[in-house]
């Protein structure tokens, strides 16, 4: 088994989950990526998402939501991300950029435009009262 460690910010506004899609895929991804060697989940986080949606995360903001696992999109059988989830507060305005080809807000009926482990959030997510 192989496992992709990543880290997600998840933002929610009107009882909607932010989501990126990244260009040339189809599916929408909460925010976030993989910790470069030496970071902390903070510091990872804070530059994945400056890098993909132009705004900078409250470092004394950031609080652990939960770490969650499902098989890995369009990877071989076995493949596993694990996705350690903060929520916080940002200053700026969010905009798509980097390899970012879009913005929205998602739902739970919008589910299917996401991966499994999103899928697996989210349902946490909903089951919270935080989104519809």
């Amino acid at each position: 088994m192989t496992m992709i460690d990543k880290l997600a910010f998840i933002d929610i506004k009107h009882r909607r989950l932010l989501s990126a899609r990244l260009t040339g895929n189809e599916l929408f991804y909460i925010p976030g990526g993989k910790r470069e060697s030496g970071e902390s989940d903070s510091q990872a986080l804070i530059r994945e998402v400056q890098e993909e949606l132009t705004v900078e995360l409250n470092s004394e903001s950031l609080q652990l939501y939960g770490v969650f696992s499902a098989q890995a999109h369009g990877q071989a059988e076995g493949t596993i991300v694990q996705m350690t989830c903060y929520t916080g507060n940002y200053q700026g305005e969010l905009e798509a950029n980097s390899e970012i080809a879009e913005l929205t807000w998602l739902s739970m009926n919008d589910k299917d435009k996401t991966s499994l482990v999103d899928h697996i959030i989210m349902d946490q997510l909903y089951s919270d009262g935080l989104i519809d």
